[in-house]
């Protein structure tokens, strides 16, 4: 009997998620016949100065809550953590999105907080468990900057927020030259972005005749906050994905896979 071919047979996806973030996406897209081509737009980085993340780190246990942003700063913020102390077991966690749930528990924390649909503060905070705060103390781990948000809503909710911002991002120095080859030649089919700043880092660094190659390219984003920095740069070919891996790849299965 035949083989049937894989959905993506042949593809060539761009990922453009650091490399920490991109194995199991990267995983995936290759289980479904495709390519998949590493561009990571964002590069992780050690904060310059520690103190204050220290600082928070020795007064866990002062916590009601702890929220993790991203994949990273579970990473990030679980190493400055044990380099410390032992994670305090009466202190709640939460998560913005599955991805960062599922980091925390492949540490040993269950019992994550996180909202099933969804991937951002607006989906955490909806959550019952987010509503009635006031008068906790609350500490988010972050990179170095990003949106206030979610501090501003759960501060006018009653409750105390610090940060620990555990890392910084930059945009990476990367020489785009052999991947535009590929772009020429017809071998790039779709790209992935999941950050606006991800986004606005790729847009800089292709130039103009990346760019060119880039609005013909169906551009695949798992928010809609994504999708409207996209439109702002011109991008016209946008598919919202849902949230996670296989949102994603279930998205690009279905605009590129074989019929």
């Amino acid at each position: 009997m035949r083989a049937s071919t894989p959905p993506l047979a042949g593809r060539g996806i761009v990922i453009t998620r650091p490399v920490s973030q991109a194995a199991g996406l990267e995983s995936l897209i290759a289980q479904n016949g495709g390519r998949p081509i590493l561009l990571p737009t964002i590069e992780i980085l050690e904060v310059e100065d520690r103190s204050a993340l220290d600082a928070v780190v020795d007064r866990l246990d002062s916590y009601d809550l702890a929220i993790f942003i991203s994949p990273s700063a579970v990473a990030k913020g679980w190493d400055a953590i044990r380099a410390r102390r032992s994670f305090p077991l009466q202190l709640k966690v939460a998560a913005v999105g599955g991805g960062s749930a599922a980091a925390l528990e492949a540490l040993g924390i269950d019992r994550v907080i996180a909202p099933e649909e969804g991937a951002d503060s607006e989906s955490l905070l909806r959550l019952p468990q987010l509503q009635g705060v006031a008068g906790q103390r609350i500490v988010i781990f972050r990179g170095s900057g990003g949106r206030e948000f979610l501090r501003d809503t759960l501060i006018s909710r009653g409750a105390s927020v610090d940060y620990a911002e555990c890392y910084r991002r930059a945009r990476p120095s990367i020489d785009v030259a052999k991947l535009l080859q590929s772009w020429r030649a017809g071998d790039i089919d779709g790209v992935v972005v999941t950050s606006s700043e991800g986004l606005r880092n790729l847009h800089d660094l292709l130039g103009t005749a990346g760019r060119e190659c880039l609005e013909r390219t169906p551009l695949f984003v798992p928010h809609a906050r994504i999708a409207a920095i996209a439109k702002e740069l011109g991008l016209t070919d946008v598919v919202i994905t849902a949230s996670g891996d296989h949102g994603i790849a279930a998205s690009i299965i279905d605009r590129l896979g074989a019929r």
